[in-house]
């Protein structure tokens, strides 16, 4: 009788532990960017993957379109472009709040099975501040 007592305790000790777990992930599995910054990350992304300088800075604050170069994203477009275009899905990783600027994470898994990617956009007031390919 003991036995099947221990049994059933440590099934539903099992049971709660999964939900529990379950709880605690579930909130990170499903944060998403806001609709506004999805948008400016895949138009930045195809800017990348069609090397338009314009396109690519488009979202961005004064000093961004300033410090950015064609030569700048050139250089990155012939490392990405290729990879951009065999496709890729992007997973919203998370956001930080750093120097009143929020920045959100993404990561990049390509198509080609190599390396991915960890995408960083830093905002604030709907412009782009920064952004960093790793």
């Amino acid at each position: 009788m003991r036995q099947a007592r221990g049994r059933v305790g440590s099934s539903r000790l099992r049971a709660l532990a999964a939900t529990l777990l379950f709880a605690l992930l579930a909130p990170a599995a499903l944060a998403q960017a806001p609709a506004e910054i999805e948008t400016t990350l895949k138009k930045m992304l195809s800017a990348v993957q069609m090397g338009s300088l314009a396109d690519f800075v488009a979202a961005g604050d004064p000093g961004f379109r300033a410090g950015m170069t064609k030569p700048m994203l050139d250089g990155v477009s012939r490392q990405l472009a290729p990879r951009l275009r065999q496709g890729y899905t992007a997973t919203f990783l998370g956001k930080l709040n750093q120097q009143a600027f929020t920045v959100y994470l993404w990561k990049l898994e390509f198509k080609d099975g190599k390396d991915d990617v960890l995408v960083t956009l830093a905002a604030k007031g709907g412009q782009v501040g920064g952004f960093w390919l790793r």
